[in-house]
């Protein structure tokens, strides 16, 4: 399979492509990558250097591609980070060309803004712009339970609340919403949740919740769903992600580093460290 992923880059660590396209390619796709922002490390940091491209620079490279005649090649575009709400436009234009081409592509947005304990992290008008753009473009959205929250104007609680969340995200358009960081009434203590709500059937899988917070982790688990969803379909997609993410935060653990080991992890990546069952959600 073949990936556009249109999303920001950074030297030091993992973030946007730079946590995106090694899974992607250790899985076997081959991926393009184009960055709308290149900086030195992840804002998590409170510095960093570089800039944040302007949407032109971010369309030029997209056209460069297009000139090559590969559009129909592309099964899926993959987004995540913008760096600012224009690139929303060029992004869009790009989804429009390559399904114009192939009309089987698929558009898989992660809609990069906040997070619990966090808040909102991206420029201003980049919320606004996920909700009422992006959200209804999507065949495959991946909110964090916060930005389920924001997208749908709601307050996930219970497990209900999670389904009629989804639901009614995918009312806007994607046919599929995979959310992630999950924390309802029902999840077991010292666990986390990823649920994937589709047409066929909605899913959730439990597995530990590690005591550590990895910058970078929701743009590898958007890369990895994808990846799956694309060869076997969303249930398998969500088990084996939540195994292969479960892997690489317990090696980035175990590494003592503060960045996503993504190399350290590529076993568990791959599929070879075990898994975790997935229960249906009536």
């Amino acid at each position: 399979m073949k990936i556009l992923s249109i999303q920001s880059k950074v030297a030091y660590g993992h973030a946007g492509n730079s946590s995106a396209v090694f899974p992607l390619q250790r899985l076997g796709h081959e991926v393009w990558p184009v960055d709308t922002v290149h900086f030195s490390n992840h804002t998590g940091y409170g510095e960093w250097r570089g800039q944040v491209f302007e949407p032109q620079v971010v369309a030029d490279v997209i056209t460069g591609i297009e000139e090559r005649g590969v559009f129909a090649e592309c099964d899926a575009v993959l987004s995540g980070y913008m760096g600012a709400d224009a690139i929303s436009e060029v992004i869009l234009d790009a989804v429009a060309r390559v399904k114009a081409a192939n009309p089987k592509a698929i558009y898989c947005a992660d809609p990069v803004m906040g997070d619990v304990g966090r808040g909102f992290f991206v420029q201003p008008g980049i919320p606004e712009m996920m909700r009422d753009k992006i959200a209804s473009e999507a065949d495959i959205l991946t909110p964090n339970q916060f930005e389920l929250d924001y997208l749908t104007g709601s307050e996930v609680s219970t497990v209900r609340d999670l389904l009629d969340a989804a639901n009614q995200l995918r009312a806007k358009g994607p046919s599929t919403v995979l959310v992630t960081s999950v924390q309802t009434d029902e999840t077991p203590a010292d666990s986390v949740q990823m649920a994937a709500v589709t047409d066929d059937g909605a899913w959730i899988v439990t597995t530990p919740l590690l005591p550590i917070y990895v910058t970078g982790g929701g743009d590898a688990t958007a890369a990895i769903f994808l990846a799956h969803y694309l060869t076997d379909g969303p249930q398998v997609a969500l088990a084996r992600t939540a195994s292969a993410m479960f892997g690489v935060v317990q090696a980035t653990q175990d590494s003592g580093h503060r960045e996503l080991q993504l190399v350290r992890g590529q076993d568990a990546i791959a599929g070879n460290s075990g898994h975790f069952d997935i229960s249906a959600l009536d």
